[in-house]
C-alpha cells in the first residue's frame, strides 16, 4: 500500500547554530540566573564568534557570577582588546579587579568608565568602586605589601592556574620572565619557588626563598613555603621555621589565612585552628580550600562541631568533597590509635625506600582519615617510576574499579581480598598487627612480579597469620588458625608452602 506521507526533501533546511544563536540562549539563562547553563551557551558562543567583544563581555559577567574571577578577567581583557571603546567592558573590568583585590586598577577602569559615559547605567556602582579604592592607601597594595600592577598580577594568577592544572613547565617560564622584568615582585618569587619544588628542583626552590628572605626580611609567604618544603623533606630545620612562625601575629586577613593553612598542612592543628577560626569569626568569606583546612584543623584539635559546620560550607561550594571528611574513616573505624590515622607514620611508609613498605602505605592510605589531605598534594605520592603494582594499589586506595577479566588485575584483586581479610581481624592496623602486613606486602611484591595468581584469598590470609604468629609463639597450631579462617589444615599447609618460596631467604 502506498504511503500517503510523502517526504519532500526539498523543504528540509540545514541548521548550523552560530555564535549569535548561543549568545541569545546564554542571555536567556543569565536573566533566569541559571549560571551553569548560561556559561555553557556563552562559552560555545565565544568559540563560534571569537571576534565578538559583546559576547566575550557577557561571558565574563557570567564567570564573575560564578566566582571564577581569574577566568572572568581573561574574558573581559579579550573583550577590551577587541573593542577598547566598549564602555560596559570598562565597568566590568573595574569590578573584576576589585573582586581580586587589585584596587588601583579597579579605580582606573572605573574612572575611565565614568569619563566615557557620564550618564551610563553603572555610573553609581563605578563611583562606589572609586570611593572604596581611595579610602585607604593600604588597599592599593597586595597582601605582601607590593604596589599593584594589573598586568603583573594577571600573569602571576595565570601562572598559579597553570600550576593547579599541573603544567609546571609553562608556569616556571612565565614566572621566571616576570621576576626578570620585576625583581622585587615577591609574590612571583614565592610562586616560582613552589613551581620549582613541584618539579623536583628542591634546592633551587629553597635557594630562591632564602634570597627573598634576605632581600625582604620576614616575608610571611616565603617563611610559610619554606616550612612546607622542610616538612615534606623531613628536615630538622622545620622546627626552627615553625618556632619563628608561632611568634608572628599578623593582622591582614590573607596573612592569617596563609599562616593557618600552613600550620594545618604540617600537622600543627591547634595553631592552625587559632588563625583560621579567627578569620571566620571576623566574617572572612573563604574559598573551598579555607573551609577544607578549617575543618581539618578544628576536627584534629577537638572542635568537632566547628569542623562539621566548616565541612558543610565546603560541600555547598564543592559537592565533590563528599566522602573525604576528616572524621569519615574515624566514624567507620573509631580507633584513634590506628596506624592508618597516624599521618607521620603513613607519610613515612609512602616515602619509604623499599617498595613493599610503599605498598603497605598505599593500602593504609585507603583507610586513612588523612587520605584527601595527602592525595591533594603531588609531592607525597610522586614516586620516581611507580611500578604497575604501586599504580594498582593507589587506584585501589582511591576506589578505582578493576577489570577481573584481565589476569593480572584479577590476581591483584585476589591479593587485596586477602589483605582485607587480614584487616578485618581488628578493623584497624596496630603497631603489633603491622608486622603481618609488612610481611604480607613483601610477599605480594615478589609473588606478583612472578605471576602468582593469589588463588584462595582466605587461605592466603590464614597462611600469613600463621607464619607471623607461629614465629613468636610455638603453641600456635595450624589447626587452630585454619579453623579461625574457615579453611582446612591441609589447605593452610599448602598455601604456607607456596608463600615461603617468596621470602627473601629463599631467593637464589
Amino acid at each position: 500500500m502506498e504511503n500517503k506521507k510523502q517526504k519532500n526533501y526539498q523543504n528540509v533546511l540545514s541548521f548550523i547554530p552560530t555564535g549569535e544563536y548561543y549568545y541569545k540562549k546564554g542571555l536567556k539563562e543569565l536573566q533566569k540566573e541559571q549560571y551553569p547553563k548560561a556559561h555553557k551557551y556563552l562559552q560555545r558562543a565565544t568559540e563560534l564568534s571569537p571576534e565578538s567583544a559583546v559576547i566575550w563581555t557577557q561571558f565574563g559577567i557570567v564567570l564573575m557570577e560564578m566566582q571564577e574571577f581569574e577566568q572572568a578577567m581573561e574574558a573581559l581583557r579579550t573583550a577590551h582588546e577587541l573593542d577598547p571603546l566598549q564602555a560596559e567592558t570598562l565597568f566590568f573590568l573595574a569590578e573584576v579587579h576589585a573582586h581580586m583585590g587589585m584596587f588601583l586598577e579597579a579605580r582606573n577602569y572605573a574612572k575611565k568608565y565614568t569619563e566615557s559615559v557620564p550618564q551610563g547605567q553603572y555610573v553609581a556602582e563605578a563611583l562606589e568602586i572609586i570611593d572604596f579604592a581611595e579610602q585607604e592607601d593600604w588597599q592599593l597594595f597586595d597582601d605582601e605589601g607590593e604596589a599593584q600592577d594589573s598586568e603583573d598580577f594577571y600573569q602571576q594568577e595565570k601562572a598559579r592556574r597553570l600550576m593547579e592544572q599541573g603544567d609546571f613547565a609553562k608556569a616556571v617560564t612565565l614566572l621566571e620572565n616576570l621576576i626578570e622584568e620585576k625583581p622585587d615582585f615577591w609574590g612571583a618569587h614565592n610562586n616560582l619557588a613552589l613551581a620549582y619544588f613541584y618539579i623536583g628542583e628542591t634546592e633551587m626552590a629553597k635557594a630562591l626563598l632564602h634570597d627573598v628572605l634576605r632581600r625582604n626580611t620576614g616575608n610571611l609567604h616565603a617563611l610559610c613555603n619554606l616550612a612546607v618544603f622542610h616538612y615534606y623533606e623531613k628536615n630538622e630545620e622545620l622546627e626552627d621555621v615553625l618556632a619563628l612562625l608561632k611568634k608572628i601575629q599578623p593582622y591582614v586577613f590573607e596573612h592569617r589565612y596563609k599562616l593557618g593553612a600552613t600550620f594545618a598542612l604540617v600537622g600543627k592543628y591547634k595553631e592552625a585552628y587559632r588563625w583560621l577560626r579567627s578569620l571566620q569569626k571576623r566574617g572572612f568569606d573563604g574559598d573551598p580550600a579555607f573551609y577544607f583546612w578549617l575543618s581539618h584543623a578544628a576536627y584534629h584539635s577537638g572542635h568537632e562541631e566547628v569542623a562539621r559546620q566548616a565541612w558543610k560550607q565546603l560541600t555547598k561550594m564543592d559537592p565533590g568533597k563528599d566522602g573525604y571528611e576528616p572524621w569519615y574513616e574515624h566514624e567507620k573505624m573509631p580507633h584513634e590509635d590506628a596506624l592508618e590515622h597516624n599521618r607521620d607514620y603513613l607519610i613515612d611508609k609512602l616515602d619509604h625506600e623499599h617498595r613493599s613498605e610503599r605498598l603497605f602505605g598505599l593500602f593504609l592510605l585507603g583507610k586513612s582519615s588523612h587520605k584527601q589531605e595527602i592525595i591533594s598534594h603531588p609531592k607525597w605520592l610522586k614516586a620516581e617510576q611507580p611500578t604497575v603494582l604501586e599504580t594498582y594499589l593507589l587506584g585501589y586506595a582511591l576506589g578505582h574499579s578493576f577489570n577481573d577479566s584481565i589476569q593480572e588485575e584479577k590476581a591483584f584483586l585476589r591479593a587485596m581480598e586477602a589483605t582485607e581479610i587480614l584487616y578485618a581481624e581488628e578493623n584497624m592496623v596496630t603497631e603489633k598487627g603491622s608486622y603481618a602486613f609488612q610481611m604480607w606486602f613483601m610477599l605480594v611484591e615478589r609473588a606478583f612480579d612472578r605471576g602468582y595468581e593469589f588463588k584462595n584469598p582466605r587461605a592466603l590470609a590464614a597462611a600469613v597469620d600463621y607464619m607471623v604468629k607461629s614465629s613468636r609463639d610455638h603453641a600456635i597450631t595450624k589447626k587452630g588458625i585454619a579453623a579461625h579462617f574457615g579453611v582446612s589444615a591441609a589447605t593452610l599447609t599448602k598455601y604456607v608452602n607456596q608463600l615461603i618460596q617468596y621470602l627473601p631467604i629463599f631467593e637464589s
